[in-house]
């Protein structure tokens, strides 16, 4: 059975400037690019206000029963800060400087990295640390060469529960008011799977070479019809 953080003694402090934080390069090579995409199509999309901070393997940090606890996930999202971006740009501590993410998301590679942990001692395992002492509402676990996402919301007991994804095989993430989902194609010479965004009218985010194709189909189309009008269009 999983043990409660009820029974841990959590406080939110800022990082010490002499805490050593952990230096390792990230696992994998896709990781950097994935947690890129997630955060251009919302930028692009108005959807990343000024004040809220998207986490890319960036130490989210709580004290646990008087020790410093630091867990970097792939790629997280917080709406809010209340500080200012200098102050947390070594770490970030949630309540104290902001609000809790509403989701952090761990990509898969061939290293274990301990995304299924439990563990409730120090230092407690992510899966613990992110649904007992953060109480993130939503764990993304996501294995970009099979392509298959998991996600986790925490239920009514403070627990994560696997969600069924809906007939589009996206979840809802009610928080961004938004769909993530499994999306497969190309981007920065990467061929595979992604994790993209949807909105509520099931319309996909798109990322800035996207935007740019589109914007250029329309431009053509308009310059046909004035053609077939008789029209030259200037260049």
């Amino acid at each position: 059975m999983l043990v409660n953080a009820a029974t841990h003694n959590v406080t939110w402090e800022k990082l010490p400037d002499d805490f050593v934080l952990d230096n390792e390069p990230v696992d994998n090579i896709n990781q950097p690019l994935l947690a890129a995409a997630l955060t251009e199509s919302l930028e692009l999309a108005g959807r990343l206000p000024a004040d809220a901070l998207t986490i890319t393997n960036y130490g989210i940090c709580a004290n646990l029963n008087n020790r410093f606890v630091v867990k970097a996930p792939d790629w997280g999202y917080v709406p809010s800060i209340r500080v200012s971006r200098e102050e947390v740009k070594r770490s970030y501590t949630p309540r104290l400087q902001g609000d809790i993410p509403v989701i952090v998301m761990e990509f898969l590679s061939d290293t274990e990295g301990g995304e299924y942990s439990s563990k409730p001692t120090y230092p407690p395992g992510k899966w613990f640390y992110y649904e007992q002492i953060l109480q993130v509402p939503n764990y993304a676990i996501f294995e970009p060469e099979g392509g298959v996402l998991e996600v986790y919301r925490r239920d009514n007991l403070g627990n994560y529960e696997l969600q069924t994804p809906d007939a589009n095989n996206r979840h809802w993430i009610a928080e961004m008011n938004l769909f993530l989902g499994v999306w497969q194609g190309s981007r920065e010479n990467r061929i595979g799977y992604w994790l993209r965004w949807w909105n509520d009218n099931g319309e996909l985010l798109l990322w800035g070479l996207e935007l740019a194709a589109k914007e250029r189909q329309r431009a053509e189309r308009l310059a046909a019809q004035l053609k077939a009008l008789g029209v030259e269009p200037e260049v």
